[in-house]
């Protein structure tokens, strides 16, 4: 297993009392896989992203990838939020090389590889613009070229696309998926929207809250392109929209 969340607990003290985010959670994801997490707000989604991310830690229980506990950030492993978080300051192609100039790239290279990662999202005609000239989509692929140009091992998306109009949102799922797949890069992807994460996803994760907990882990047999309108995929989104909508009591650990 690459990516290892083993008995994840995750709890802090508020009034005198222990409120719980996280409840044993547990789950494997192999190399190459995107994987999406889905749940009602308040399940925990994005805090058990930021603890395999190595930016928070659990109360109780491990993450490890590849064999190794995830203690800290790491440079192989790259955050793209639904804020771009690009400085204002520098051009596109700056805003790119900036993980970059952190592994001390020579300046050269760094442009180099800037420029090809933008090439990869469509921004050719981009490279000297300023990120306010450039529209919510346009911006999205600047952040996913910056971090995919330090060829980090796991992407961490945290609901990227959430802020975009709808004929966008479906243009950067598409293009997302075509660079994971020519990349082979494990991701994980924090979304509210069970059609994407069906469009997306080789597992859907869905989490309950009150306290965050699994779920179901469903793995999705189908083709890596994926129609929107075909029958297979309105019968898989439908059977995660119940899942989804399953009482507590009724959960199911695995479907499959």
């Amino acid at each position: 297993m690459y990516i290892d969340i083993k008995n994840v607990n995750v709890t802090f003290e508020e009034n005198n009392t222990t409120q719980t985010v996280l409840e044993d959670v547990s789950f494997g994801i192999e190399k190459g896989e995107f994987i999406c997490f889905i749940g009602p707000s308040g399940c925990g989604k994005s805090t058990l992203l930021n603890i395999v991310a190595g930016f928070l830690k659990p109360t109780s229980g491990q993450v490890s990838i590849d064999g190794t506990a995830v203690e800290q950030p790491s440079i192989d492993y790259v955050m793209i939020f639904q804020n771009y978080g690009l400085l204002p300051w520098r051009t596109v192609l700056k805003n790119v090389e900036l993980g970059l100039e952190t592994k001390k790239i020579p300046k050269n290279q760094r442009r180099e590889i800037a420029k090809k990662y933008l090439d990869m999202v469509g921004l050719t005609e981009a490279f000297n613009k300023r990120p306010i000239q450039l529209s919510g989509g346009m911006q999205q692929r600047v952040a996913i070229a910056r971090a995919l140009a330090v060829e980090p091992e796991v992407l961490f998306m945290d609901e990227p696309f959430g802020a975009l109009d709808a004929i966008t949102r479906m243009k950067l799922q598409e293009d997302l998926l075509q660079i994971c797949r020519q990349t082979n890069k494990t991701t994980l992807f924090v979304t509210h929207d069970i059609e994407e994460a069906v469009f997306l996803a080789d597992q859907i994760v869905i989490l309950d809250a009150n306290p965050g907990r699994v779920k179901s882990v469903m793995k999705i047999h189908m083709p890596k392109h994926r129609d929107r309108t075909s029958d297979d995929f309105i019968y898989v989104r439908d059977k995660v929209y119940d899942v989804f909508h399953m009482k507590s009591e009724d959960k199911v650990e695995y479907y499959i």
